[in-house]
């Protein structure tokens, strides 16, 4: 096993040397492929959430510290604004800044993710509550959209975790019925709200009734698109949906 790290290591960092990629924050030298398009330095100074911070319970919100959230028990912590969303619980890796917002960006262009991100979303995908989840699946794009971009992000993440959780990886029985895409920039959080409503069925029922589903996507804005694929999954049996994103935007 050591010879394999040993050996995955020194073939990293040839692969570095021979096709050289400049950080996609600081233009320093990405020493080694499994960072991605961001150097280690650039990882380094990116908050990555690792199960100690303050969040709301079911949003994943981060919270300011003060008297009243570190008395009270963590699956008490509300932010209140997340009391209408249909999902259970979610989580980000971290927030949309640094190397994550690179992650996701690079990620809307290449269905590739690195290892260092591989193995973040492994650990969050580890922690309570998701580890309860028993069925993963992404959040699905339109037909149209899927064509024109030619993978759905969402399941490349979806993918990993499949692999490395063992867990059945289901991307048939969420479908996206209408796309809301071009109507969605600027708006506020009732305005994604209402674009995004209907916009998801579940067409495999049996599948989905008493699964506690892990629904994942690239990025958690508002909570509007993981709420209403939320609400059909839960209409269509499903006992949970916990939710997990690579960041989250604040």
């Amino acid at each position: 096993m050591f010879l394999t790290r040993a050996t995955q290591f020194l073939c990293d960092a040839l692969l570095a040397v021979a096709y050289p990629q400049s950080c996609a924050i600081c233009d320093a030298s990405v020493e080694r492929r499994r960072f991605g398009v961001v150097c280690e330095g650039c990882w380094r100074k990116t908050r990555i959430f690792d199960g100690t911070e303050i969040l709301c319970w079911k949003c994943g919100l981060l919270h300011d510290v003060d008297e009243l959230t570190v008395s009270i028990p963590a699956e008490e912590v509300r932010c209140r604004r997340c009391e209408m969303q249909d999902f259970n619980v979610a989580r980000a890796v971290g927030p949309y800044e640094g190397a994550l917002c690179k992650a996701v960006l690079q990620l809307k262009r290449q269905p590739h993710i690195a290892p260092q991100l591989e193995e973040l979303l492994i650990a969050a995908a580890k922690r309570e509550p998701l580890n309860q989840s028993t069925r993963i699946i992404p959040v699905p794009l339109h037909k149209r959209r899927l064509r024109s971009r030619g993978f759905n992000q969402a399941a490349i993440i979806a993918q990993v975790l499949s692999r490395e959780l063992a867990l059945p990886l289901d991307e048939v029985s969420l479908v996206r019925v209408f796309s809301t895409e071009k109507y969605r920039a600027g708006l506020d959080a009732k305005g994604r709200r209402d674009t995004v409503a209907g916009a998801f069925e579940v067409r495999h029922s049996r599948l989905i009734a008493r699964e506690s589903i892990l629904l994942v996507d690239d990025v958690f804005t508002t909570g509007a698109t993981v709420s209403a694929c939320s609400e059909a999954l839960l209409a269509a049996g499903a006992q949970d949906v916990f939710v997990l994103t690579i960041s989250r935007a604040y």
